[in-house]
């Protein structure tokens, strides 16, 4: 499979992964012809970027996933539920939200020597919720890798996916007129998400209140900076400087860059220059151990100005992969030479390519 931006797919392409509506039904399978309708449509509905499959690279696999397509419904249609069940004045099933986070706890487990890579398709109606996932899968990953116990990692989990719990509620509820700087003080803290996503999970007696602050402290920042209470270093949960670590890649992958989806490498150098500032230097080292930095799948330019697809993965050399090399320079045919990066010191990719 190949990943490439939706201006470079053309009718007759076959789609390589599945696309998720908002309540985790299948919109799009894989292996699906596309047509000139599905690419209008796609690109209607905020698609970006598609995974299509190459004859050329039949052998090449995308590496493994770290949940399964099942959990990844069920994780997109527990918070479609409980985003519905808020913005209505419901109750949330607290119970699904449990039950979900086990089953992707087990998955995590299973397959915890797996490189994080962030391949899901997103349109507008489910981009909320499969940030949700994938900030609770990340956290999770990381939580197990800086040995938190069973009971920690499960916090840590429940309290990612429902970081952000607090945006649906209307703003209305907390109008006031301030009568002093403390009281637009309070005003302001009121309405910011996070503190209305604490008050929701701080009701809750079935979730810890451990759960509630990393609602309350995801957008805080080591030096101080961040909102809505301007805490610092320690005074920051680990389980929200972990939050805050994969909130921010996860965010930054729907920046745009020059006109496109920011690509990993430019993510993971933001958060590089992030670290120490905004979010926790250890946190972000443990990151890089785990994130792929160029997936499998991606069209590179190395340095020797030879054109190739990434094909393979190094486990601590996130930014070293495998490469297959194009026959020539500007032909779209694959080779079957093979550059290892991780062992061929002096090459280096220098563009990742549409």
């Amino acid at each position: 499979m190949r990943y490439i931006d939706m201006e470079s797919v053309e009718p007759g392409h076959l789609l390589g992964k599945t696309i998720y509506a908002t309540n985790g039904t299948i919109l799009l399978s894989a292996g699906v012809q596309i047509t000139v309708f599905m690419i209008s449509t796609l690109k209607r509905i905020g698609v970006t970027n598609l995974y299509i499959t190459d004859p050329r690279l039949q052998d090449i696999e995308i590496e493994e996933e770290l949940l399964s397509e099942e959990t990844k419904r069920t994780l997109i249609r527990t918070m479609s539920e409980t985003m519905d069940s808020i913005r209505s004045g419901k109750d949330f099933n607290s119970r699904s939200v449990s039950l979900s986070v086990e089953d992707m706890l087990e998955d995590v487990l299973r397959n915890k020597d797996v490189l994080i890579h962030l391949n899901d398709i997103r349109t507008r109606d489910n981009a909320a919720f499969v940030h949700a996932m994938n900030v609770c899968m990340i956290s999770a990953l990381l939580g197990i890798h800086m040995n938190l116990n069973q009971v920690q990692q499960k916090e840590l989990a429940i309290g990612a996916l429902l970081h952000d719990l607090g945006k649906p509620l209307e703003e209305s509820e907390f109008e006031f007129e301030p009568a002093d700087d403390e009281a637009a003080k309070n005003k302001k803290m009121a309405m910011h998400h996070t503190w209305r996503g604490f008050q929701l999970l701080k009701a809750r007696r079935e979730f810890s209140l451990l759960i509630a602050h990393v609602a309350l402290q995801h957008h805080e920042h080591i030096d101080g900076s961040g909102e809505p209470r301007g805490l610092a270093g320690e005074q920051i949960h680990l389980y929200s400087r972990i939050v805050a670590v994969a909130n921010a890649y996860d965010n930054l992958l729907q920046e745009f860059d020059n006109g496109k989806r920011m690509l990993p490498h430019v993510a993971c150098e933001r958060l590089l220059a992030m670290s120490g500032k905004e979010l926790d230097h250890a946190v972000v080292v443990q990151f890089m151990r785990v994130v792929s930095i160029y997936p499998n799948g991606v069209s590179v330019r190395l340095s020797t100005r030879e054109a190739g697809v990434v094909v393979g993965q190094h486990r601590g050399l996130p930014g070293r992969p495998v490469v297959r090399l194009l026959e020539r320079e500007g032909d779209d045919s694959i080779g079957s030479r093979e550059i290892d990066l991780a062992k061929e010191n002096t090459v280096f990719i220098e563009q990742v390519m549409g």
